[in-house]
């Protein structure tokens, strides 16, 4: 009984995973309003009661996308005290958040989306917890400016720099790809970390981590 459930749960994840994959791509194309349940089910290869039967609309599903973006945008950074070194913990953010506009840009581009459409969407889970995160981050950041681990600047700004730096790679592929004449490689996207990290820790009077160094 207990390899039958395991089983069975096995199955589950697997096919929540497709489905988030393939609601990613959809939504990403046609938009919320564009994409109909059906058709995700379609791209996923799955009967859209399945579909619904992990995900009970077609705006929680919506919704789960666009949580599992942020959850990993924040990974790394969740975690930080004010007993780490900023500059370690800043470069690792920076490119991990990179590393998701090279791997996930559909995702991103969603989000921005939503986000330049008022976010109506992510009012609960972005109003409460993606607040309470931002909190968090912020407090810790005051710290290491306290405790003279780095120089005095807004938290607030800092992030938003962050996210606009890294997330430009994925939101506005289309334009880099067209200015540079081709599509960025993993190595382009390797380069641009170490600049973009360079940029920003520059600016907070932080020296480059030795791994992020040209």
């Amino acid at each position: 009984m207990m390899k039958v459930k395991c089983a069975d749960a096995g199955v589950g994840a697997m096919n929540k995973r497709k489905i988030l994959q393939a609601a990613e791509k959809c939504f990403a194309q046609f938009g919320f309003k564009g994409t109909a349940v059906q058709k995700i089910a379609d791209e996923a290869g799955l009967p859209k009661t399945n579909v619904l039967y992990y995900f009970k609309t077609k705006q929680e599903l919506y919704v789960a996308v666009l949580e599992e973006t942020l959850s990993q945008w924040n990974s790394h950074f969740d975690k930080a005290t004010v007993d780490d070194d900023p500059a370690d913990v800043l470069a690792a953010y920076i490119a991990e958040k990179m590393e998701v506009s090279r791997t996930h840009p559909l995702a991103s581009k969603i989000f921005a989306m939503e986000i330049i459409n008022g976010a109506q969407n992510l009012s609960g889970y972005f109003d409460e917890e993606h607040a309470l995160w931002m909190k968090g981050r912020l407090a810790v950041i005051d710290k290491w400016v306290e405790a003279g681990k780095l120089q005095a600047v807004e938290g607030e700004y800092l992030l938003y720099t962050i996210w606009a730096s890294t997330q430009h790679y994925a939101d506005f592929s289309a334009q880099i790809t067209r200015l540079r004449g081709k599509k960025m490689t993993k190595a382009d996207f390797e380069q641009a970390t170490k600049q973009v990290i360079k940029l920003i820790l520059g600016g907070c009077g932080l020296a480059v981590p030795e791994t992020y160094r040209d």
